[in-house]
């Protein structure tokens, strides 16, 4: 590929942070978001001009429909955007025994987020008529188990809203491709339970997991196909260990 500017949601830890490390040294432009801009302060001491972080809240109307205007002119050509911006907080319960709050929150960022962010920067692309979006889904939104009803939902949808994209896009220069991860080592476990301990069981419990450095080569993968070439989805799961 050569340079690029791509666009990143929840960029300040785990799959997001690794991505954005990964382009960059590959020598592309990054767009880092998260809703609090100072958490990625370390990432761009670490990425130098390059990488450019800004405040983004995929859950407020104002925060997206602004986010074009806000950047300086000469990053707003955005050829890639990673949706990669979610969460499960309150989850790994039964759907009667959780927070209705939090169940409703998880659509709003995991769906809604998601739209609103394709809803911003896929006119440019279009109208440039290139570009690449990247939306992370999971496994979960292939095989759901107890306990992930609402968060199975939400990666239900992304799954269709991916691929019927993908399909509308067919006869334009921009590509659509989902990654499915299993498992990954993040800080997304402690989001979910509110409790460092209670994630680290958890993992521990699981016993083999991804890490971010796996999921982010994934996605250089699929971005770096041919242009007549699109990974629709890309499942990507740990190797069980042997018993």
């Amino acid at each position: 590929m050569s340079e690029t500017i791509a666009l990143i949601t929840g960029a300040s830890s785990g799959i997001g942070k690794s991505l954005s490390q990964r382009l960059i040294k590959n020598g592309h432009r990054v767009i880092g978001t998260a809703r609090h801009a100072n958490r990625l302060c370390e990432l761009q001491n670490e990425l130098g001009d390059k990488f450019l972080s800004i405040d983004l809240n995929v859950d407020q109307d104002a925060s997206v429909d602004t986010l074009l205007e806000r950047l300086p002119e000469n990053w707003r050509q955005i050829n890639i955007l990673v949706n990669n911006a979610g969460h499960d907080v309150g989850g790994r319960k039964n759907f009667a025994d959780g927070n209705k709050k939090h169940w409703l929150d998880i659509i709003e960022t995991n769906v809604r987020g998601l739209i609103r962010s394709t809803y911003a920067i896929l006119p440019g692309m279009l109208e440039r008529d290139t570009g690449h979006i990247i939306n992370l889904g999971s496994i979960g939104g292939l095989m759901p188990v107890p306990t992930t009803a609402v968060y199975s939902s939400s990666k239900h949808a992304v799954d269709g809203f991916s691929e019927s994209l993908r399909l509308e896009l067919a006869d334009t220069g921009v590509r659509v491709s989902q990654i499915l991860p299993g498992l990954v080592k993040t800080g997304f476990a402690s989001a979910r339970f509110g409790d460092d301990s209670k994630a680290d069981k958890f993992y521990e419990d699981f016993g083999i997991w991804l890490e971010p450095e796996d999921v982010a080569e994934a996605i250089i993968y699929a971005l770096n196909q041919p242009e007549h070439v699109v990974i629709s989805q890309l499942v990507i799961v740990p190797k069980k260990v042997p018993c």
